[in-house]
């Protein structure tokens, strides 16, 4: 994930809030070392040996000339996919047959993102279906939605194809009609789904300065009635987490406690329907545990020059299983908790830390 849209933390008071216990909190794992269900199916028994709840995984597919290619990265796009396609995933996921690593999340992108917002949405609400269906019937939380924008600005109104001739309010009202859409579309099949957004309201929040009229010219602002929709079509048994990426950098309990704040009231100004955005909201964190390695480098020992040393990175995961709601995620780029060949680039004293923050937590 790209660290560009990252911004400082935010200038909140410190004030604690309830949060579910820190003993139904889980750990995620989310990186570049994303496996696909093959590799889950054949390294479940290592991956338990980890100490997460589950993992971010994506689908494979066979294109027509033999090569494998991934869903994730095609499902926001003109192309509609089939169950002959990815079906194979779900007897991957039905044979894992763990009691401890349950809580993985098929990942879903806004990639590559070519689609206008009055253009054709039926393919990606076909893949939307899709994908809630392959998680339903591979009995996994949900859909982990990662909303970052890898190639196309589809969140920024000024870079739209339409935006002379469409107002931004013509616009904000079409994407939250297609936030409600896709929400159907995910939980079709799938009524009690989870859709772990990477972000939630929070990110075109604080892009707009905190103030609802800054939208229209945020990176991210778009997003905002995107999630209004979400909301206005989630279930009373749906839940919609947002994984607030912001909090890649938090060392500080009090930035967990402000962040929390902001995510519980502070965008509210932003928040069409507040009601239902308390019934069907999920607070969580992500902390990014070789923080800007491409500067700092990433050391397996000693660890000086390591955004987290292993113990900072233990109190901060502390902090945020604490003060969740239900999930925290751990992002990784350099290290890989898991390959073919085993853990790489890891060093036994992350791991540990990692390990101690959950006992910890009351895990």
């Amino acid at each position: 994930m790209r660290t560009d849209i990252l911004v400082p933390a935010i200038g909140l008071a410190a004030i604690s809030l309830l949060s579910r216990s820190a003993s139904a909190a889980r750990l995620i794992e989310f990186g570049w070392d994303e496996p696909d269900t093959a590799f889950m199916r054949a390294h479940i028994r290592e991956m338990e040996q980890t100490p997460f709840d589950g993992c971010v995984f994506h689908l494979t597919y066979t294109k027509e000339d033999g090569s494998q290619s991934n869903f994730t990265w095609e499902c926001w796009s003109t192309r509609t996919f089939t169950r002959d396609q990815l079906w194979h995933a779900v007897d991957d996921l039905k044979a894992l047959h763990s009691e401890t690593f349950t809580s993985s999340f098929l990942r879903f992108n806004v990639t590559p993102g070519d689609v206008d917002w009055f253009d054709d949405f039926g393919p990606i609400l076909a893949n939307a279906r899709l994908a809630g269906e392959i998680a339903k019937a591979g009995k996994c939380p949900g859909i982990s939605f990662d909303i970052e924008t890898y190639n196309a600005p589809i969140w920024h109104y000024p870079s739209l194809k339409q935006k002379d001739t469409r107002t931004w309010d013509e616009y904000a009202a079409q994407v939250r009609k297609r936030g409600a859409e896709v929400m159907q579309a995910f939980q079709a099949s799938y009524p009690d789904i989870t859709i772990f957004l990477t972000f939630g309201y929070s990110l075109p929040w604080v892009q707009a300065g905190q103030k609802p009229e800054g939208l229209p010219d945020a990176q991210y602002g778009l997003l905002a009635p995107f999630v209004d929709g979400m909301f206005d079509a989630a279930n009373e048994k749906a839940r919609i987490v947002d994984g607030y990426e912001l909090a890649y950098t938090y060392k500080q309990r009090e930035q967990f406690e402000a962040a929390r704040k902001l995510m519980a009231e502070g965008v509210l100004p932003v928040v069409a329907d507040p009601v239902k955005y308390k019934q069907n909201l999920s607070i969580a964190f992500g902390i990014w545990m070789d923080c800007d390695w491409r500067n700092r480098g990433w050391a397996t020992g000693p660890f000086m020059g390591n955004f987290f040393h292993p113990m900072e990175l233990q109190h901060s995961l502390e902090a945020a299983l604490g003060l969740c709601d239900e999930y925290v995620w751990l992002y990784s780029e350099t290290p890989r908790w898991w390959s073919a060949e085993g853990p790489q680039k890891l060093p036994p004293a992350y791991e540990r830390a990692v390990r101690k923050a959950k006992e910890a937590a009351g895990k």
